[in-house]
């Protein structure tokens, strides 16, 4: 995994993208951000690119494919599951049923509520990339 990796955001919701953005900024990561309103052009890049994403961060609710289909579809491809991508699910609404299926039928690394307010948001990016940066790694340089 290239620390340098895009972060792929998979969010149909343009405000929260723009404090996304504006947060990673503020909070000094300097990589790429990806961003897709749809699970399934997210999935189609994923295949496509050449890139080695640094990580993900995925809405659970999300129009046409589910942010859980969309980690069932990830894990269910060879390809992508070799390439180890970091995924955090990163959502508004957070249901105890969605959070089982995740830990226990997927390979997730994060399930986290959005916030409230931009220092929730601040803290909760801070921690997941912090953590990512020094984790090791089977893609890892």
């Amino acid at each position: 995994m290239s620390k340098k990796g895009p972060i792929i955001l998979v969010d149909d919701d343009l405000d929260d993208k723009e404090l996304f953005e504006d947060t990673l900024k503020e909070i000094g990561v300097n990589n790429r951000l990806v961003h897709f309103t749809h699970a399934e052009k997210a999935f189609e890049y994923l295949k496509t690119t050449k890139d080695q994403p640094f990580l993900i961060f995925s809405d659970v609710n999300l129009p046409v494919v589910r942010g859980l289909d969309f980690k069932r579809n990830i894990d269910a491809d060879p390809q992508l599951r070799r390439k180890s991508i970091p995924f955090v699910f990163y959502s508004t609404s957070v249901d105890q049923r969605s959070v089982n299926e995740a830990y226990t039928k997927m390979t997730v690394q994060g399930f986290f509520q959005k916030g409230n307010s931009l220092d929730n948001l601040r803290r909760d990016l801070k921690l997941v990339i912090d953590y990512w940066m020094f984790c090791r790694h089977p893609n890892a340089e």
